[in-house]
């Protein structure tokens, strides 16, 4: 089996990118960061959807919240925006971005994988149902591939090119979550809101958690995770 690292936040699209990752063969090194998120539920649920998806180890990495100012999701005095409609939310740029987070977050994925000899890197961006995020588009991703074969030694020199893995890229909410439940992932342990109470119920009227109930109301579904309301 050949290893993977997979970005895994505890919310429902990494969870099923893990396991996706599992699916095809790989042994996942789960990797998760604490960046001052609000949606701090985030970091248990990641523990649990690593343990519950056989990762083979779960590392979180804590990186400095002064990196990601302007950000309602690290900014307790922004407001995170509520009952937006959900068919405009791709058109702009939302307060909640977070300043380069997947740029920096792949690069410690990067780093991650060429230490361990990986070649495989899987994230859960998807630009498709998305709060319109510059850095969930396919053509980041590619650029940020062609950058990692040019910048490390596994590459240059060791034959060894990296590969960057968005299963989900093209998928609708709806069909992520179908794929999700077709291997056995349960969303019930996974934390999506930006907003979530401090047991981890989320608020239900947030960008992702309506994108999240959207969704599951397109597969005839009710989502297993608890809400305030």
């Amino acid at each position: 089996m050949k290893s993977c690292i997979v970005l895994l936040s505890g919310g429902l699209d990494s969870a099923t990118t893990l396991a996706i990752a599992r699916a095809e063969g790989f042994r996942a090194n789960a990797l998760t960061f604490r960046y001052g998120q609000r949606h701090a539920a985030e970091l248990a649920a990641a523990t649990r959807v690593a343990a519950a998806l056989g990762a083979q180890r779960h590392t979180v990495i804590p990186i400095d919240p002064a990196v990601f100012s302007g950000s309602a999701l690290t900014d307790a005095a922004l407001a995170i925006p509520k009952g937006r409609d959900v068919q405009a939310e791709s058109q702009e740029i939302p307060i909640t971005y977070v300043p380069a987070r997947n740029t920096i977050f792949l690069s410690y994925a990067l780093a991650w994988a060429e230490s361990l000899g990986a070649q495989d890197i899987f994230i859960g961006v998807n630009a498709l149902d998305y709060s319109g995020y510059p850095d969930c588009r396919a053509e980041y991703i590619e650029a940020f591939e062609r950058m990692a074969n040019l910048a490390t030694k596994a590459a240059v020199s060791d034959g060894r090119p990296l590969r960057i893995h968005a299963p989900l890229i093209h998928l609708t909410k709806a069909q992520i979550i179908a794929r999700g439940m077709a291997l056995g992932v349960d969303y019930g342990m996974t934390v999506t809101c930006y907003d979530p109470d401090a047991a981890g119920a989320a608020c239900g009227q947030c960008d992702a958690c309506q994108l999240r109930l959207a969704g599951f109301r397109e597969q005839g579904l009710a989502d297993p995770a608890p809400y305030v309301t």
